[in-house]
């Protein structure tokens, strides 16, 4: 036998009747539908949060258009003496 037996959820549906009564079994089931929505939720934009910080976070590298003239680096003060 197990607990995925017919016999064991009819047990466990009146003992849960029995404790909490009629009433109360819907309310708490609302209750926990509401909380799994938000934890759904909650999961959710985490998970949308974590994506856009990894993108963000990527290194982004810099070109620039000016190309180097080497003509017009002069030699230093040091460079010029000791030739």
């Amino acid at each position: 036998m197990g607990w995925h037996t017919p016999t064991f959820w009819i047990i466990a549906a009146v003992v849960l009747l029995i404790l909490f009564g009629g009433k109360k079994l819907p309310d708490a089931a609302r209750g926990l539908g509401r909380s799994m929505r938000i934890f759904k939720s909650e999961m959710d934009e985490m998970k949308t949060e974590g994506e856009t910080k990894a993108r963000t976070e990527q290194p982004q590298a810099q070109v620039t258009d000016a190309p180097i003239d080497v003509q017009t680096v002069q030699p230093s003060e040091a460079d010029r003496k000791s030739a």
